[in-house]
């Protein structure tokens, strides 16, 4: 299927793609006799302010998994889905207030080498190897195949084109110019992103009202389809495996977003190249305002589009669409791209251009972000101890490329999927229990001991496999919250054993590192009232 694009459409796009790459080349070229070193490359200089790492976390976050995947379960369960971007917009408050001080405060670049600092060599390898595998084979490789998908579905361009021209368009400015041609494009991309993606929302309702306006579409969407708008699903509701009940609020998703937003390389690495703590933690207050209305932006149209395939009479008032393309509940991941087809000449381009900006920013982010894990806790540990800062840049490049031409082999296998959002967070899910016991023990309790650590490292894997294979009938959220709560175990007992004969090293952090600022603590409660009110009112 292909929905016609307009000249207008086209010229918008482009207009887009040249303004991120001359932005990207143009923020990342080496200042007069300064030659670019590895705190330039994978830590923007330490230059960000507040505005550009908000900016910069949203667009690393937001992708084509939003877009698609979560419009996609929009349609299929409603705004449940949400869950996972209102939940974050508290899980940044807890991160910038506990987490990030502690790693500012030891001044480093990845989270392995946080790791060494706080256990040893072995913790740190064992993490930055398995970081690598998630980065390529699940994140990168996703975010390829959607934003394909994506592209094939809205323009009628080939998959493995729609691939290659994305990996070559995040790999123009981003291998060259490392995270501060990323972060500062992110500033753009998110303009686009939310500009764009709330236009589309807004049009979507219209559509839904049938010319009536935004509002009475709203009011229509209330009417026509309540039942997806539950924030917490009942047990007989057919998606209840994916959300489960009241263990969304106080189990597994705060496994999963702890982890992602606290601990994940490619997202705390924009809080780190900040020109300071405070301007960090204000950068992610300002995430957290941003991920308030992502779910208006992603989840809204795939509701939209669900009450839109169920009234025939508003379907011939927009125009004939083709049978076969549809969103179904078997093919729900279809009913962004189908919306987008209803949009008018220009607008297209627009809203185009938001998904293109959503995409090409994520990939940006974990290519930077992979580069940086190997070239620091691999190459530089393992295969050339005495690198010059030339040689790190050039193998960071070098290190992207790679990953970017293995993801992209990889890539068009994904085709066999249907709610690829869901996909995404249970292969994620499988390791990020162990992760994040590792880090919030290291972090919070002194007599943690190196061999716990990494016996949880060893052992995240066969629990999160027994749990799925050997536990019929439990969410896989659950199976987050029970492989938490294991391996919480197996690091406290294997500290305990080791009590007296371990050295520990524990971290000795100033008793004032966690003071806040006045903006900050104001920008939470404002962020935590919000969500609170949200959730009590689509209870």
């Amino acid at each position: 299927m292909e929905h016609h694009f307009s000249t207008l459409d086209y010229a918008i796009f482009i207009a887009y793609a040249v303004l991120i790459i001359f932005v990207g080349l143009w923020v990342s070229r080496n200042k007069k006799g300064h030659t670019k070193n590895s705190e330039d490359y994978f830590l923007a200089s330490k230059s960000l302010t507040w505005w550009a790492v908000g900016a910069s976390l949203i667009a690393a976050n937001i992708s084509a998994e939003q877009f698609i995947g979560m419009s996609g379960s929009g349609f299929a369960i409603g705004l449940g889905i949400a869950s996972y971007e209102w939940m974050a917009a508290i899980t940044l408050i807890l991160v910038g207030k506990f987490f990030l001080p502690a790693f500012v405060n030891k001044e480093i670049y990845t989270m392995p080498q946080f790791l060494e600092k706080r256990y040893d060599n072995r913790v740190r390898t064992i993490l930055a190897v398995f970081w690598l595998l998630v980065f390529v084979f699940v994140n990168l490789t996703s975010v390829l195949y959607l934003g394909a998908l994506a592209m094939e579905t809205i323009m009628g361009i080939p998959m493995m084109y729609g691939i290659i021209g994305l990996a070559l368009f995040a790999a123009v400015y981003s291998l060259y110019g490392g995270l501060s041609a990323v972060a500062w494009t992110d500033v753009i991309q998110v303009i686009f992103l939310v500009g764009g993606g709330l236009m589309t929302t807004w049009l979507a309702l219209d559509f839904v009202s049938d010319g009536q306006g935004v509002i009475t579409g709203a009011k229509m969407l209330l009417d026509k389809a309540p039942e997806k708008f539950h924030m917490i699903l009942e047990k007989d509701n057919p998606y209840y495996m994916d959300l489960p009940g009241i263990s969304v609020l106080i189990g597994g998703m705060w496994v999963a977003n702890l982890y992602y937003w606290g601990f994940n390389q490619y997202i705390i690495q924009r809080a780190l190249a900040a020109k300071s703590i405070k301007e960090a933690q204000n950068g992610i207050i300002f995430a957290g305002f941003l991920k308030i209305i992502i779910p208006l932006i992603v989840v809204i149209p795939g509701i939209a589009a669900f009450v839109l395939v169920n009234e025939p009479e508003t379907l011939k008032h927009l125009g004939a669409v083709s049978e076969n393309i549809m969103p179904t509940l078997e093919h729900a991941d279809r009913a962004y791209p189908w919306l987008l087809g209803f949009l008018p000449t220009g607008v297209k381009g627009l809203a185009f251009a938001a998904l293109a900006a959503a995409i090409v920013s994520s990939l940006a982010s974990m290519l930077n972000s992979t580069s940086t894990i190997f070239t620091m806790d691999i190459f530089k540990q393992f295969i050339n101890k005495d690198a010059n800062e030339t040689t790190l840049v050039n193998t960071g490049r070098l290190t992207a490329a790679i990953a970017l031409i293995i993801a992209g082999v990889i890539a068009p296998t994904l085709s066999t999927l249907d709610q690829a959002f869901q996909y995404i967070q249970e292969y994620t899910g499988m390791v990020s229990p162990g992760i994040l016991v590792i880090f919030l023990f290291g972090l919070f309790w002194k007599k943690t001991t190196t061999n716990a650590a990494l016996w949880v490292a060893i052992l995240t894997l066969p629990v999160a496999i027994a749990l799925k294979f050997g536990v019929s009938g439990i969410p896989f959220m659950d199976q987050m919250g029970l492989s938490f709560i294991i391996l919480s175990g197996v690091i406290i007992l294997i500290s305990y054993l080791e009590r007296k004969t371990a050295l520990i090293k524990g971290l000795d952090l100033p008793s004032n590192l966690f003071k806040t600022s006045m903006s900050f603590n104001i920008g939470a409660v404002v962020i935590t009232t919000i969500i609170a009110v949200l959730y009590i009112i689509f209870w």
